[in-house]
Formats: C-alpha cells, structure tokens, sequence
C-alpha cells in the first residue's frame, strides 16, 4: 500500500465480575457463580489484540460473508446502508462486538430478532435476544445512516471513507472499514462479499471483484459486486466518482475492469495498457493470479496522497506511474490473497511488493536489484532509512514509512544473495502458492526459506529484519554490479 511512503488507540475495555460479599447467603452464592461462566463470561472480545491496533477486529467469531447495501448522494454526502454479516460464533456467546464508527444505527438484528446494541468508542456492541453457540452460523443486520467520516491513522494520513468533489475514494488500510460498514477489522478475518452500491445517474460506483450487475432507473444507478474470494476487510472498496469506463479479459482469461477520472486519463492510459503484461509477468514469477477479476480506479483525489491494493483492483488518488502500478498488482498476491495476522508484519506486504518493483525494472532493461540495493546500502547510519527494523517497525505510526518498503525490500535481496536465484524464487513461488487465500507470518516465511534452501538464516534475517540501524555490512554490496537475470520458474 501507499506508495507515497505513508501508509487513537485506546485501553481495551476490561470486563469485571463484581466479587461476591460475605452478606450474600452461602447457596445463593455458589447459585450465581454456577450460572456465571454462562452469561458474563462469554462476551467476545473487542479486538484480537494486535500490538498496534488493540480494538482492530473482534473475539468470539468469523464473518463468512458480508452482504452490503448502500445508497449514496455525493451532493449531500449522506450514505444509507443496510449490512448483513453471516457468521460463525467460534465460541460461547452472550454479546460481541463490531467495528463501526460514526454513523448513526437505525436498527440490528440478530438471526430476524431485534438485539440490543450499545456504542464503546469504534466499537459496537451487540447483545442478541439468545445466547449463541459454540459452531453456530448466525445472521446479523445492521441498518445505519448518516454523513460518513474518515479516520486520521498514526501517521496523520487520512484513511476510510475520504469524499472527493465528484463522490469518494474509499480507502481501508488499516482502520477505514469501519467508517462505511460494521466489520470484523483485521485481516486475521477474511470474507466474501457482496457490495451493492446505488447512486446519482451519471456517477460509477465501483468495488471489488465481480460487477455481477448494474441498472438505472429513475435517475439512479445500482451497481452490485461480487468478491467470492476471501478478502480482508481494509482491502474493500465502494469508490465513487465520475469514471471513464473500459471492459476486456486478458489472454489468461482475467475479466479487467478499469475505472479512470476523466482528468487522468490521458496520463493513466499508457500505464494501464500494460497491466495485462504485468500481471502475467507477475503470474510467471509468483504462481497463478489469485483472482478471477483485475482492474485499476483511477481517481482524482489530490489531497489524498497514496494507492491502495485493494483487492483484485487497486485504487490510485492519481494516473499510477509503471513502478506503482507493478506495486500495487504485486500486493494481490502479497497482502491480498496471502494476508497479515499482524500489523507488526507489513513488512511481508510492503518488502514484497516493493522488491517486485526492483525486479521488473531489472528484467525489463532498467537498473538491477543489486544496483538499487547498493545505492540504498550508501546511505549513512544516521539516514532514516534506517530508523527502525522493518519486522519491528515499533507502532502503527511507522507500518508506512521507508524502512518497511526499502529495508524490507533489501532483505529479501540479501535472501536471495544468500541462496541464490532459483532457491529464492522457488521460495516466492512456494509462499504465494502455500498460503494462497490464507494468512501467512514472518516466522513461517523464514522457516519455508530454511527449509527450501536448506541453510540456516537465522543471522540474515536477525540482521535486516530485526535489529536496529544500519546492519553491519551488505554481504553482496558490489557497486559496480549490474546484472539483469531473467527467471524462469
């Protein structure tokens, strides 16, 4: 994400049982205590505890499928929306939680029975009629209106739903979701989804995904999307705007589907034209394209200042140059379909997709990884570059910045000085395909990466990933090295 180099948390809400006194009767004592585990106890928690987000996501259950409905004036910037998450209770539950902030809820149901709700800062905490079991797969639906509001992250960047003069650009990472829709935020929960999405004639609407459908009537356009594909909640779009339209399928058989402000396409076009070229470069290099669908938004958002992978079809506030677009189609397969469970992790998003960049220029008659990297390695101690670890960049305020994308990047460059060029694209291959629609951590990639090279790496990646300032010295820093190596998987 957020290739312009960008891209507040409260306590956790403790829950307490009140102690019994030595005034209440023996018998009525073990009575209550008997009963508590079943009521008190089983609320879902709410967050999952990333070290940098701690209310991100919610305990006790899985959302399987989100189906959302939205009607949108860009006039006005009044939003209507009506969400129904079908779920999962992955233990006992009496009450959970929601990420959703903001907009005002006119009505909740759990399985058609009104349940009561409760508002905790961004969260939304739902009390069903019943208590849910352990396995049970349960329907919630949540009506909400209001004037929708971006959250400012760690970093002071905007994120969510950002208005625009002709709609929105609709940015998740990391927080977002929740300013447009209730969700179970973090991308340790992956869903399917439906987004329909109703505007003012004239205006496109565009998510993730599939557009299974979309009519007029009465001076109003629906649009309905369908992602089948596990996706991360931050990773979902419903982007608003006056769009220049295009529609093909590539010779692999991708439907593309791209959506461009007219005030950037003369810029954008010859960029977009070779995404079918990236995504099979892409393809041969990482293993088959995750998704069914690709595409590009393309808007104009001059405040807004950075892309988002979104998925299967990324979002740019502006016309992508080549390395960007190479970026954010690289995020499909890194962050998209192989998925954080922690924030602290980006680097396994962000070093990727930026080594991606390194490596198309190197096979496309641009400088080589080598030279990139020893450029990088020159600058001194004291240069930010190497203000913080990549794989411990400290908060959410530095999960964005340089160290993250460059250092990450330089890591996994010193990876594949360490074991040479087929050992370490197999080890890309063999990680995209391994954890495809999954969840993967730096701990298994560097188990993969000993197993498939048979070395022990253990200083290498203490040294780029974990420890702080400038590692040492670059064990491949040769100035003068130039070389374009093309791989064939």
């Amino acid at each position: 994400m957020r290739q312009s180099g960008r891209h507040s948390v409260r306590s956790t809400t403790v829950l307490r049982r009140e102690a019994l006194t030595a005034t209440v009767p023996v018998a009525l004592a073990a009575l209550l205590a008997a009963a508590g585990p079943a009521t008190a106890g089983t609320g879902g928690a709410s967050g999952v505890g990333d070290p940098y987000f701690p209310l991100a996501g919610n305990g006790g259950y899985h959302v399987d499928h989100y189906d959302l409905s939205l009607r949108y004036d860009p006039t006005s910037r009044h939003l209507d929306g009506t969400a129904v998450l079908t779920a999962r209770a992955t233990q006992d539950l009496t009450r959970f939680d929601l990420d959703f902030k903001g907009l005002k809820v006119t009505g909740l149901t759990v399985d058609h029975d009104r349940a009561q709700y409760r508002r905790d800062g961004q969260e939304l905490v739902v009390t069903p009629h019943r208590p849910l079991h352990k396995g049970e797969t349960f329907r919630v639906t949540v009506t909400y209106s209001g004037i929708p509001k971006q959250v400012t992250d760690p970093d002071g960047s905007a994120d969510g739903w950002i208005t625009t003069d002709d709609g929105a650009f609709v940015a998740g990472e990391p927080q977002g979701a929740m300013t447009w829709f209730p969700a179970n935020n973090h991308p340790k929960d992956k869903s399917s989804y439906d987004i329909t999405v109703t505007v003012p004639e004239g205006r496109t609407a565009v998510a993730n995904g599939v557009l299974v459908g979309q009519r007029t009537a009465h001076r109003q356009t629906t649009f309905h999307w369908r992602q089948a594909e596990p996706m991360a909640a931050y990773l979902a779009t419903a982007t608003i705007g006056k769009f220049k339209v295009e529609q093909y399928t590539t010779r692999d058989g991708i439907r593309v589907y791209n959506a461009v402000d007219p005030r950037e396409a003369s810029r954008a076009a010859p960029v977009l034209k070779k995404l079918p070229s990236v995504l099979e470069w892409e393809s041969k290099l990482f293993g088959p394209y995750p998704f069914r669908n690709a595409g590009s938004i393309v808007d104009h958002a001059p405040d807004v200042g950075y892309a988002l992978e979104t998925q299967s079809r990324p979002l740019y506030d502006s016309a992508p140059d080549l390395s960007t677009l190479v970026h954010e189609s690289a995020h499909q397969w890194f962050g998209d379909s192989v998925s954080l469970t922690s924030w602290k992790d980006i680097w396994l998003n962000e070093g990727f997709a930026t080594y991606a960049e390194w490596l198309y220029s190197e096979q496309h008659g641009g400088d080589s990884a080598q030279k990139t990297f020893d450029g990088l390695y020159r600058h001194p101690a004291s240069d930010h570059l190497w203000a913080f670890p990549p794989g411990d960049p400290g908060s959410g305020k530095n999960i964005f910045d340089t160290p993250v994308y460059a250092r990450g990047a330089m890591a996994l460059h010193e990876l594949r000085t360490a074991v040479g060029d087929r050992t370490f694209f197999g080890i890309l291959r063999a990680w995209a395909t391994e954890h495809r629609a999954g969840h993967g951590t730096t701990a298994q990639f560097i188990r993969l990466a000993e197993r498939k090279s048979g070395k022990d790496l253990n200083h290498l990646f203490t040294s780029w990933l974990y420890s702080p300032g400038k590692p040492d010295e670059a064990q491949n820093l040769t100035s003068s090295s130039h070389v374009s190596v093309t791989v064939d998987p």
